[in-house]
């Protein structure tokens, strides 16, 4: 059977399953030097965020054509060169359904983190203060939510949103979506405009750079709450940090960066971001559900393509 590398970590029960179904199963991870030797050793590759799939591994994956699928447990595939990828003969693949709800929930936690300073409160609280009277907050119910991007995330966070009693406003790159006629579908200029509430749910597109820069901040209602679940790059912490300073964003909740992990001081001991290192689908909920749509993808695309060269 097959041999598949784990680089940065799996669900255990998926990986006894994987065992017991003949494959050999490592995990470790490697840094680029060491997986450009190690990638032509197996047949599967499963990453998370951490692993970066690009050129450099894919060509050293071809000395020995071993490689044969690549799985990216969880939503983005931007840490993958799928293109290069595919074009080598390699299959790439992800898990879009599993840590949908994981994320929505996040994005809602942090919502009322923000809105009720429990962020702040629960940092002063420990170094002995009580600023009862600084932490007056805002309640959910009644605000306009901004949802940049509508995919399986943004649409489960809107589910969550709109029964606390949200307004939702959405922009996507395709168009209005049918059957979501209870949400309003506007351009992202007005979502700006009008939003108390922003939330990200886009990929990060490097050519482009940052969606959110200067002019999308200047856009925005003054004392906006912005929410980046979304990836590290999609907006530009220099302009975040700009804005946050001159009140233009009341706060901010960050769980993705530019570098991870994060480098930047400045951002992450900001009094007014809400912060969490990357944690979006880190349930055990998600994860088990992640571990079996991994194992699901190498049973269609591995598993069958072995029968079909060795038969």
């Amino acid at each position: 059977m097959a041999r598949i590398l784990v680089t940065d970590g799996m669900d255990q029960e998926a990986v006894k399953e994987l065992k017991n179904l003949g494959h050999e199963v490592v995990e470790k991870h490697f840094e680029v030097e060491d997986l450009k030797e190690q990638v032509k050793n197996f047949d599967a590759l499963v990453v998370r965020s951490a692993t970066k799939i690009r050129k450099e591994i894919i060509d050293a994956a071809k000395e020995t054509d071993n490689l044969k699928l690549i799985v990216r447990a969880g939503v983005g595939l931007d840490n993958i060169d799928v293109s290069y990828a595919e074009e080598n003969g390699i299959i790439v693949s992800n898990t879009p359904k599993a840590s949908s709800s994981a994320v929505a929930e996040l994005a809602i936690g942090h919502m009322f983190s923000l809105a009720r300073n429990i962020y702040i409160a629960n940092v002063t609280m420990r170094n002995g203060e009580w600023n009862k009277k600084q932490y007056k907050g805002i309640e959910l119910s009644g605000k306009t939510l901004g949802l940049v991007g509508f995919g399986r995330i943004s649409k489960e966070t809107a589910k969550r949103a709109s029964a606390l009693g949200m307004k939702i406003l959405y922009t996507n790159r395709s168009g209005a979506k049918e059957g979501y006629d209870e949400y309003s579908y506007v351009s992202m200029e007005e979502l700006l405009k009008k939003s108390d509430f922003i939330s990200l749910h886009v990929p990060f597109n490097k050519e482009k750079g940052a969606l959110i820069g200067e002019n999308e901040f200047n856009m925005m209602k003054d004392g906006v709450y912005l929410v980046n679940l979304a990836r590290g790059g999609v907006v530009d912490e220099k302009a975040l940090l700009k804005a946050l300073d001159s009140g233009k964003v009341a706060a901010a909740a960050v769980d993705v960066f530019e570098k991870e992990p994060t480098e930047n001081k400045e951002l992450y001991t900001h009094k007014r971001v809400s912060l969490t290192p990357h944690i979006g689908a880190s349930t055990k909920e998600a994860q088990a559900r992640i571990g079996k749509e991994v194992i699901e993808k190498i049973k269609k695309n591995l598993d069958r393509r072995t029968a079909d060269v060795c038969c």
